[in-house]
């Protein structure tokens, strides 16, 4: 028999011993891996098995006005959820459910026996109302949850609804800015976990974990509630009045871009679009549409021709006989017969389509176009709206003497309100072509601070400060003495043009009593802070023209807006030429310090209205210096003794 020496078994206990150790070496680091390495991801998975996730939607964050008026909130609407698993009388929590939520009792049996995790009541327990909420909790049915939800509310209706946009059922933006900014609007989602066994059973010794939802920012636009409010009531008034197809409307800081106000018509409600036809609430007519924008467009010609130097408005006449011929075409003016000779800046305030045609003709093709892509058309502006168009213009190549001279006076280029706004802007305020925006900053909604501004952005220079002053200089005349006297607005220096454009028919002619009548305009003239532009499309029983129809609503707006905003009335601009029917204004004279006997030689063409007793007048209202029509109501505020006042300063 062979004997194992010691020398051999102890070389075979040292292997043994060797091979024990590596394997314990390679078990402990494999533990070691698992525990510290995969341990998280392991133990999540073994969570997932077992947990159960109830989600918590965030808040939405709100929208707000420059001021802070608040355009679009959430309301509480909390959702029911249901674990199947946990339901141990499905027809009995089917019959209570459906009598609450008013569904039919088959369709909540089939939610709450379906094969899955947690199964959502979808639509009818979905953004129900607080009382339903609370009926839902007092039946303490097992596997029934109510998780907090919001729906969108605006609270002023149909107003600035097509820059709002809505969102849906599940909080994501599907227009306007609701979509634009929905990123940053809607947040982040948390949750209420608790644990189960296998068969969906609540564990009760396990703590349910709750992460918080991360509320959306909120959004601050550049839209100034009070002149939004006016421009909807005008629009309201134009539509009762003249029933026309559509209409538009746009306000703009032109030292920034910022928009103050937009709005178009028809409209909508957005908390119930879901009954309006798609294409009232999915177009946004002011950046949208696109059209033969008419006389506005003059503004282009007159602004590049005094930049190139071509024309001196005083200096420089034109005979208007009524027409022009143009490489065989005759182009007419608006007024049969023509307005004779007339300076340019008379052809300006008539609105002259011959005279136009001039201009255009000694800007010639390239300089005409490249002035018209400077000022931003042909190109969409960048606005942060979502459907913007980008206008169409001629290719130059296409661009023949007829061409140019059409679209010297604003026929045969297309463009969008959004485009006409900013480039008239650029015009009147020194040259400056900005971007237009309509989101001004994002706030922080737990602690109320800004993380986020939009400053203004300047894309280029067009323009001399020289040549807009010009500019602002003959579009006030026209306002005062020309074809916009009906946004003349007294104490306030308005500056502006009319627009009446032919639209093309479905033949690819153009149609007739059925244009698009508008105006823009801007004040105060001198130093604008606030351009406005009105289109109306269609306006029924009346004659069709932009200086009859669209300056009289720009002046209320522009009216009402400076007053709102605050820009002080002043009295150096011109005045403006009073035509029949129209009367000329009258300036209230200063009465404080008079006597009641001294009224007769005053009071020849005004009302009076008197309060207090005694023969002295203390006080006025209006105050002296303000003009109003003939046959106006003035209070007088009397006392016994005469105020302390030194009345040489009387003009009697």
């Amino acid at each position: 028999m062979k004997r194992v020496s010691n020398v051999t078994l102890r070389k075979r206990l040292v292997t043994v011993f060797l091979l024990a150790g590596v394997v314990l070496v390679i078990i402990i680091t494999r533990l070691g891996y698992v525990q510290f390495v995969m341990g998280d991801q392991l133990m999540d998975k073994a969570k997932n098995l077992w947990s159960r996730d109830i989600p918590f939607e965030p808040e939405r964050g709100d929208i707000l006005d420059r001021n802070g008026v608040v355009l679009a909130e959430n309301v509480s609407a909390p959702s029911v959820m249901v674990v199947p698993r946990q339901i141990k009388e499905p027809q009995n929590t089917a019959e209570k459910l459906a009598k609450v939520l008013d569904m039919p009792i088959d369709k909540a049996y089939e939610h709450v026996t379906k094969v899955s995790m947690i199964e959502r009541l979808h639509p009818e327990g979905r953004k129900i109302s607080e009382e339903q909420a609370d009926a839902i909790r007092a039946l303490n049915l097992d596997g029934v949850y109510i998780a907090e939800d919001f729906k969108r509310h605006y609270p002023k209706g149909e107003y600035l609804s097509h820059v709002l946009g809505f969102s849906g059922i599940d909080n994501q933006g599907l227009m306007g800015l609701e979509l634009y900014y929905d990123e940053q609007l809607k947040g982040e989602e948390g949750q209420l976990s608790f644990f189960s066994d296998a068969k969906g059973g609540r564990l009760p010794n396990i703590a349910d974990v709750y992460e918080p939802p991360k509320d959306g920012y909120n959004l601050k636009l550049t839209i100034d509630d009070r002149v939004q409010t006016i421009i909807e009531r005008e629009l309201d008034n134009a539509e009762a009045k003249y029933n026309p197809d559509g209409a538009i409307a746009i306000a703009m800081d032109p030292d920034t871009g910022e928009i103050l106000a937009m709005s178009s018509r028809p409209t909508f409600d957005p908390e119930d679009y879901q009954n309006v036809p798609q294409e009232v609430y999915n177009r946004n007519l002011p950046i949208w549409s696109s059209y033969e924008p008419g006389s506005t467009f003059k503004i282009i010609t007159l602004a590049s021709s005094l930049e190139e130097g071509l024309v001196d408005l005083e200096e420089d006449h034109f005979h208007d006989s009524g027409s022009i011929e143009v490489d065989g075409a005759r182009l007419r003016c608006w007024k049969r017969g023509g307005h004779g000779s007339q300076t340019y800046l008379e052809v300006v305030q008539n609105s002259c389509n011959p005279g136009f045609v001039t201009l255009g003709q000694e800007l010639g093709k390239e300089r005409l176009f490249s002035y018209i892509k400077d000022f931003g058309f042909g190109t969409k502006t960048g606005i942060d709206l979502q459907g913007e168009g980008n206008g169409i213009l001629f290719k130059e190549e296409r661009v023949g003497p007829v061409e140019l001279a059409t679209t010297a006076f604003g026929q045969g280029v297309s463009v969008t309100p959004i485009q006409q706004v900013t480039a008239v802007a650029a015009a009147v305020n020194g040259g400056y072509l900005y971007e237009p925006y309509i989101a001004k900053e994002w706030i922080n909604p737990i602690n109320g601070e800004a993380v986020d501004q939009t400053e203004p952005t300047l894309k280029k220079r067009v323009i001399s400060e020289d040549t807009s002053a010009k500019v602002r200089e003959a579009l006030e005349s026209v306002v005062a003495l020309g074809t916009g006297k009906g946004a003349y607005v007294e104490g306030y220096r308005v500056g502006g043009k009319t627009g009446t454009a032919q639209k093309v028919g479905p033949d690819g002619k153009y149609m007739t009593d059925n244009h698009i009548v508008s105006f823009i305009g801007f004040a105060p003239a001198d130093d604008p802070e606030l351009v406005v532009y009105l289109a109306i499309d269609n306006p029924k029983n009346t004659v069709q023209f932009g200086g009859v129809v669209a300056a009289p609503i720009v002046g209320n707006i522009m009216g009402d807006s400076l007053r709102a905003m605050g820009v002080e009335p002043r009295t150096d601009g011109l005045e403006k030429e009073v035509q029949w029917p129209d009367q000329p204004l009258v300036e209230i004279p200063d009465l404080i310090g008079l006597e009641k006997k001294e009224l007769t030689q005053y009071m020849v063409n005004l009302s009076i209205e008197m309060s207090g007793t005694g023969n002295y007048i203390v006080d006025q209202a209006p105050k002296a210096g303000t003009k109003v029509e003939e046959g106006s109501k003035i209070r007088l505020f009397l006392a016994e003794e005469a105020p302390q006042k030194d009345h040489s300063d009387h003009s009697h």
